[in-house]
This record gives structure tokens, C-alpha cells and sequence, in this order.
């Protein structure tokens, strides 16, 4: 929860250095800020946080990246780019394998899995240079949890930074370089994997 806030700039720190995103300084910007940078975010609450619920899934799209792809959606004259949306819209759909009963439906018709395929997607798209991903298969069935945790493979491969904030040691151990452990507000140095171990980790976890 803080630790994601503190890193997305949910929450502003006083401090403009305490956030480096790619060795500057993101510490004072906003998500927008640090989004324009190159960041993208996914949050741990699919519905309400990272989707608005009501919202077909090509208006959530333009929801989250309207301030940083505005030249792709938004024309000159402050005019949606309807026919881009949508066409985006359904890139990250069949890019992610989201299963869905019309073509472009409302963020609560689609089950969990499905709902954070896309919104995993949304944030893929952009290719972004750093990820930061909090429970990113929280709830998820096992289908989907696998596309998720190969597609940020993936994005690490490509050269990447991706974060992930995650309580699944099991997904950690197979999706990390290295651990840190997070206890009582404090970081621990990461821990490569090959050196990590359950039992290194619980230590680590039980100060």
C-alpha cells in the first residue's frame, strides 16, 4: 500500500531525490509526471483503482493514458480520437488473450483474470522503460496469472525495469533477478536470486 503510493506518486514525497526514475529525480512529480518519464503503474485494486467499473474498457484506456498518448487520442481541437481508442483498445485485448462477451464492454463484466490482463496490457502498451506492479496476480486463476507473470518477463528481457510488490513468494522467486524484503517501513538490500532461499527470505521478513 505505501510503499506502491510512495513510488506511483500517489502520494508526493517532500524529498524530490527519495524516487529516481532512471537516475532522475521523480520524488515531487505526480503519476502523470512520473508516467510522461517513462513509468507505468498497476495497482493492487483492480476495480475502482485501476478500472473505472462502468466504463467500457476503450474509455478506461483513454482514462489512464489520456495525458501521456494525447497526440494518439486526443485530436487538435480537443476531439477524441474515437477510431484510435478503440483500435488500441483492442490491440492490448487480443495482446493479453482477454476473454470478453462483447467487443468492447464495461471493466465489471469481465472477471477478475481478464480484468487484469487488460489492465496489465493497458500498461505493456506503452512500452514503458520502468513497471511497478503491486499483487499483479492477486485473485487472478491460474491461466491468467501465467500470461501476466510471462508478459513481465517479457518486458524485463526487452531491457525494462519492472518492480513487483507481491505477498506470492513463489511468483517472486520465479519472476525475480533479486528480493527485498519490506519490514517495519524499512528495505532490505536486494538479495540476487540465485543466493535467495524460502528460508533467507523468512529471516529477512521476520527482521
Amino acid at each position: 500500500g505505501e510503499f506502491f503510493e510512495a513510488v506511483s506518486g500517489e502520494v508526493l514525497q517532500q524529498d524530490s531525490g527519495s524516487v529516481r526514475i532512471r537516475g532522475k529525480d521523480a520524488g515531487g512529480l505526480s503519476i502523470t509526471g512520473r508516467r510522461l518519464m517513462g513509468a507505468a503503474f498497476v495497482p493492487e485494486e483492480r476495480l475502482g483503482h485501476g478500472a473505472a467499473p462502468r466504463m467500457k474498457l476503450s474509455e478506461n484506456l483513454l482514462l489512464s493514458r489520456h495525458a501521456t498518448d494525447g497526440k494518439s487520442f486526443v485530436g487538435s481541437g480537443g476531439m477524441v480520437k474515437n477510431a484510435s481508442v478503440y483500435s488500441a483498445a483492442q490491440r492490448i485485448i487480443a495482446a493479453m488473450d482477454v476473454r470478453k462477451s462483447a467487443p468492447d464492454p464495461e471493466a465489471a463484466a469481465l472477471s477478475g483474470g481478464n480484468l487484469q490482463k487488460f489492465i496489465v496490457g493497458r500498461e505493456l502498451d506503452r512500452k514503458p522503460s520502468v513497471m511497478v506492479v503491486n499483487q499483479p496476480t492477486w485473485g487472478v486463476d491460474a491461466g491468467a496469472a501465467a500470461h501476466i507473470r510471462q508478459a513481465l518477463i517479457e518486458l524485463a528481457r526487452s531491457g525494462s525495469a519492472v518492480l513487483v510488490i507481491s505477498q506470492d513468494l513463489d511468483e517472486l522467486f520465479e519472476l525475480s533477478d533479486a528480493i527485498a524484503v519490506m519490514h517495519n517501513g524499512e528495505l532490505s538490500k536486494p538479495l540476487p536470486i540465485a543466493e535467495a532461499t524460502f528460508e533467507k527470505i523468512g529471516l529477512l521478513m521476520g527482521g
